[in-house]
């Protein structure tokens, strides 16, 4: 019998985010598996360890997954990952596949999902604290009150369209645009609240509470929290 592939979303950063089946899971599984050429080299490897330390004898499926926006090569590290994937999967393994936040929201788990569905395999996705709910948290705010609109924007497409957007604008990973987008915050009145916080629940965390602290460049795991007014 084929074995089952399960998205395990890690949540944010802060190891004690796990839910408890994601925990349970995690130890249950007989292969894990993480888009990352070294186990070490993940970050949702290295959270999960620290809450579930058991697993860390397990035989792991490092598939290296490059981010770049070439379908090209996206097609071709997808194919490649999948085999792998594929090859356990038909060996009757479970396998638990690792990523940061939710594997439902920007993950490259729902590559390898889509995937394995079409080829007749089980899945299964099991929910993790989106970084967006943490951040939201430890600024001690909420994202959306009762008419207010949530958006989640992916910084890298399309960004100056979705700050024009009514409500509270979720930046995902700012990255080689924070400082267009921190000037772009100065520049316009229309907003209330801007907040961001770096590296949310890990080691190096920061926190700036407005759009004069945050600087020209930040971390990878760097999320925005806009709000108009």
């Amino acid at each position: 019998m084929a074995g089952t592939l399960y998205g395990i979303g890690v949540g944010p950063g802060d190891p004690e985010l796990l839910t408890l089946k994601a925990v349970r899971l995690m130890q249950a599984c007989s292969l894990l598996a993480v888009p990352a050429a070294k186990k070490g080299l993940s970050v949702a490897y290295r959270i999960a360890v620290q809450a579930a330390p058991q697993i860390a004898g397990k035989t792991c499926l490092e598939l290296e997954m490059p981010m770049t926006k070439d379908k090209e090569s996206l097609e071709r590290s997808h194919q490649a990952a999948f085999a792998k994937l594929q090859e356990a999967l038909e060996q009757g393994e479970d396998v638990g596949f690792l990523t940061l936040g939710d594997p439902c929201i920007y993950s490259t788990y729902l590559y390898m999902h889509k995937r394995a569905v079409q080829a007749g395999f089980r899945t299964e996705i099991v929910s993790g604290i989106p970084s967006f709910c943490a951040v939201s948290a430890k600024l001690g705010q909420g994202l959306a009150e009762q008419s207010q609109m949530l958006h989640i924007i992916p910084s890298t497409y399309g960004v100056e369209e979705g700050l024009k957007l009514p409500g509270t604008k979720i930046l995902m990973k700012p990255g080689k645009k924070l400082g267009d987008i921190r000037e772009a915050l100065l520049r316009d009145c229309a907003f209330q609240e801007v907040a961001m916080i770096e590296n949310c629940g890990m080691e190096q965390e920061r926190i700036y509470r407005s759009a004069e602290e945050i600087p020209e460049q930040a971390g990878y795991y760097s999320l925005m929290v806009v709000k108009g007014k």
